[in-house]
């Protein structure tokens, strides 16, 4: 309880401060001593951290400390009770600190009888919950002596009268509103404020345009306004307030250009404009800003031109960021302009994503305290200058994405602070520079995605014990120990004395086995070389790619480790694994991507496996069989599935449709499903809407790892590998099967679909009219069946088709007439009996072939008759033939297939030159 003196001298213990001359308790500070973890520390951190708070009730005996002017409880667990209203008799207060202490509730209104008070801080726990409501600040008047309140996070949204009782306080200076609901009042009251006010924060609040009377606070000092909703242009009014030191409209919707009134506030030390969209140049007036430490005008993309080179009256410029705007001219321009007067000042330039070109030159190498550099996402060509090496406080550089060629300059060895450097995504060539050994305190290295070849690693990275992050992906990289005749993956690598939190070493020429991998949390060893059974990894390891190699044997030593608990995306496809999967996934708690396709995998989908309930399941081109297993109708946040190419039966099951609402890619294709196609397809939710923005499949999301997944699917009649576009990919593919009866109306209501394919079944009937509502289909397949009657009308209104195909089926009458159906060649169509554009058969006036209208009249017309009888029963003799080995050859299967269209586009052919 707190807090309770039973007997003896309290003065000694921790947080309690006496008089020197009476012994009177005067100070509490019982605020948790324990800093919050960082958001990725251990539990026990956590749970330490926790422990450390004071809890229960605060008892009354507080008010036995008849002297006490200050009491802290700051950073506590006081949850689930409310402020003490005995606090509100506490006369003496000065400084009272509630903040983040986990209070509930209204704020006693009987704080307003602590007229000595001056310091009064209620801030909240959280930005996302207001534990703290107030329905009115009627008290605050009652604060005489108030300076400092501080109520972020209290729901405010019902206090109408917070900015008359706020801003004609008498002596209140500093003013802390941040996330408290507030909004535009629709009525605003004129306020003839006390002008006392020096720091203002409504910061995280709604809006929609900035109080008016803030304008009658001329001696305030800072303004903070960020993210809320304000709109149109920035108010002239801001020039007005002379005495403005920090100025934050970061964040908001504000759209005009940045106005020659702001220019005049020659006092002005911080100023944010980022995240908005405001547009034109930067003005040549910036060189007003002469006491300006902090510049922040990124994120608004439509910033434009050249920047003027009265930057070089910023003497004072600490930190710059321009980033994500299109800014041009050269970047050596830009660093001269800044070099002139500060270059030993500058701490952080940020000119990320803009349209920079030209050179970096020697002049980087004067900015001697520059501490952070990112240019990344440019057009800057030419090397990286040698005068790196001479920006000794460096931590941070950035210049992936650019044009950059040359070598790695051997002078980074001297960069003792650097911490993370990028040189991505360019066109540096050359060996990897042995002076990065020399960087003890790298913590990520990236150089993907260039030139390199041959690097050495040898064993003196072992120095690099702070190296968490390497990505070596995209190059044409070798492992050289030091005997320099292997390329293989070396042991000591891999037994760093340093933990690798992220490791990417793909898209590379690496060979060899690996046993183990040291990685804490990412791994990416895709597109080598690697052979021999899978490493066995860490039992904190959240990502594991290993995708296009040559690993071998069975899945069960990885699968079956019950310490993966952790383990989201797993990508072992393309390799050489066998056996079956293993049924033991039941500790596979979270994993969300799961890809094993292209082996050599055999057997069932094991039970446990469909109870993991991932978002995206590849098990496509390998040798499994039997039927879906009914586990599989909990994977009820399956995005795709995809099992074509295996040797799966039985009929499909109707919970697809009434379980798995959320796929939006369905593959099939090529297995020996049968029976009819469910008509509770229509309850795929996901592929009926016509929504375009990307679902998860286009991203794999984690706090500073993105990455993107991929998967080869058949659209458009052929197999491309969809990566970046996957997440507006929407498929349903059920082709070569063993499929009967007809094509369900319920299909037609997918209207989100992008690709249809049915081809290569056994299906029957009519082809659904409202198909044609599918306005949004790009690819629709339906050869190779049994379908008659007519092509529908509504097809005509399929504006976005570039792949058409219902070859070799019973179909009969005109093609309808469209842009579209027209421009498709007559392979589309074949072995039907159609007429009209784009064939050459015309049609009578009933829509009938004239061929098929004449019924053999004329002699050439029985020609062709007996002409076509014998082609078809010589082709059906040969499809006989080699049908048997196609059901048990898979890959004799795969390769008829892809072959079929070449010889039925020539057969037909040899049909139009006999006169059909």
């Amino acid at each position: 309880a707190i807090f309770r003196v039973e007997g003896g001298d309290c003065c000694g213990w921790i947080g309690v401060i006496c008089q020197n001359s009476t012994g009177h308790v005067n100070q509490l500070h019982l605020t948790s001593p324990l800093s919050e973890p960082d958001f990725f520390a251990p539990y026990v951190e956590w749970e330490a951290y926790y422990n450390s708070m004071l809890g229960g009730n605060i008892n009354p005996s507080l008010l036995e400390l008849k002297h006490l002017s200050s009491l802290d409880l700051s950073n506590n667990n006081f949850s689930n009770i409310h402020i003490p209203k005995f606090l509100g008799v506490l006369g003496s207060l000065t400084h009272l600190n509630l903040s983040q202490a986990g209070f509930q509730g209204a704020i006693p209104q009987n704080l307003g009888n602590l007229s000595k008070l001056q310091y009064l801080d209620l801030r909240g726990d959280t930005m996302y919950r207001w534990d703290i409501k107030v329905k009115s600040l009627q008290w605050v008047s009652g604060l005489s002596s108030l300076q400092y309140l501080d109520l972020c996070g209290a729901d405010l949204s019902k206090a109408t009268d917070w900015l008359q009782v706020t801003f004609k306080h008498p002596s209140l200076l500093e003013l802390h509103l941040s996330n408290c609901g507030l909004e535009d009042d629709p009525s605003p009251i004129s306020v003839n404020s006390t002008k006392s006010l020096d720091i203002l924060d409504l910061s995280l609040n709604r809006f929609s345009s900035v109080p008016k009377s803030i304008f009658s606070l001329h001696g305030l000092m800072s303004i903070d306004i960020s993210e809320n909703s304000l709109e149109g242009p920035i108010p002239d009014y801001f020039g007005n307030i002379s005495f403005l030191k920090v100025l934050d409209l970061r964040s908001n919707s504000l759209n005009s250009s940045i106005p020659n009134s702001m220019y005049s506030l020659y006092h002005l030390q911080f100023l944010s404009l980022g995240d908005n969209q405001l547009q034109g140049t930067i003005s040549s007036a910036i060189g007003n800003f002469s006491s300006v430490t902090h510049l922040d005008l990124s994120h608004n993309d439509m910033l434009e031109g050249r920047l003027p080179t009265s930057l070089e009256y910023l003497c004072k410029l600490k930190e710059m960021d321009l980033s994500y705007n299109k800014i041009e001219g050269g970047i050596s321009e830009i660093l001269q302009s800044l070099s002139r007067c500060r270059s030993g000042s500058l701490e952080s330039l940020d000119m990320a994503d803009n349209q920079l070109s030209g050179h970096l030159t020697d002049q980087l190498g004067q900015f001697k305290n520059l501490s952070y550099l990112s240019l990344a996402q440019n057009k800057i060509s030419g090397p990286i200058p040698s005068s790196i090496g001479e920006l000794w406080s460096l931590k941070f550089f950035d210049v992936s994405k650019n044009q950059l060629n040359g070598q790695i300059p051997l002078s980074i060895g001297e960069l003792s602070s650097l911490k993370f450097f990028d040189v991505s995504e360019n066109q540096l060539n050359g060996t990897f520079p042995l002076c990065f050994g020399q960087l003890e305190s790298l913590e990520t290295l990236d150089f993907g995605y260039n030139l390199l070849e041959g690097v050495v690693l040898e064993p003196h990275f072992s120095h690099l014990t702070r190296l968490t992050t390497l990505k070596a992906s995209y190059n044409r990289l070798k492992f050289e120990p030091n005997s320099r005749i292997s390329d293989v993956m070396p042991t000591w690598f891999l037994n760093l004395p340093t933990l690798f939190e992220y490791l990417n070493l793909s898209s590379n020429q690496l060979t060899g086995e690996i046993s183990y991998l040291n990685v804490g949390d990412i791994v990416d060893l895709s597109s080598n070389s690697f052979t021999g059974p899978l490493p066995r990894v860490l039992s904190s390891l959240r990502i594991l790619f290993l995708s296009n190699n040559s690993f071998s044997g069975s899945l069960h030593q990885l699968i079956c480790n019950p310490s993966l608990t952790g383990m989201i995306t797993l990508y072992i496809d393309t390799n050489l694994l066998n056996g079956e999967i293993p049924d033991c996934w039941n500790h596979w708690d979270v994993l969300a991507y799961l890809n094993l396709g292209n082996n050599n995998l055999t057997g069932k989908i094991p039970l446990t496996l469909g109870q993991t309930n991932p978002s995206t399941l590849n098990l496509r081109n390998n040798r499994m069989f039997g039927e879906l297993p009914p586990t599989m109708q909990n994977s009820t946040n399956l995005i795709m599935l995809d099992l074509s190419e295996n040797h799966f039966n039985g009929s499909v099951p109707a919970w697809i449709g009434d379980k798995l609402s959320n796929l939006v890619v369905l593959s099939l294709r090529s297995n020996n499903f049968d029976g009819v196609i469910p008509k509770c397809f229509n309850n795929l939710s996901a592929m009926a809407t016509t929504n375009k923005t990307k679902n998860e499949l286009s991203m794999l999301y984690f706090i500073n790892y993105p990455f993107y997944l991929s998967a080869l699917l058949v659209l458009k009649g052929r197999e491309d590998e969809y990566g970046h576009t996957l997440g507006l990919v929407t498929n349903l593919d059920l082709s070569v099967n063993s499929f009967t009866g007809e094509i369900p109306k319920e299909i037609g209501s997918l209207v989100g679909l992008l690709s249809l394919n049915f081809s290569g079944n056994h299906l029957t009937g009519n082809i659904p009219d409202n198909i044609g509502n599918m306005k949004f289909l790009e690819s629709i397949d339906l050869a190779m069946n049994r379908l008659n009657g007519e092509i529908p009308p509504s097809f005509s209104k399929l504006n976005f088709l570039n792949h058409f195909n219902v070859s070799y089926n019973n179909l009969t009458g005109q093609i309808p007439t469209s842009t579209q159906l027209q421009s498709f060649a007559n392979l589309s169509y074949v072995g039907n009996h159609l007429c009209g554009p784009p064939l050459t058969k015309n049609c009578t006036t009933k829509g009938i072939p004239t061929d098929v209208a004449n019924n053999g009249s004329s002699s050439e017309g029985s020609k062709v008759n007996w002409l076509y009888v014998s082609i078809v029963l010589g082709f059906v003799m040969g499809f006989w033939g080699v049908v048997a080995p196609l059901f048990f050859i898979r890959s004799w299967r795969h390769a008829y297939y892809r072959k079929l269209d070449n010889v039925y586009g020539k057969l037909y052919v040899f049909w139009a030159t006999m006169g059909m």
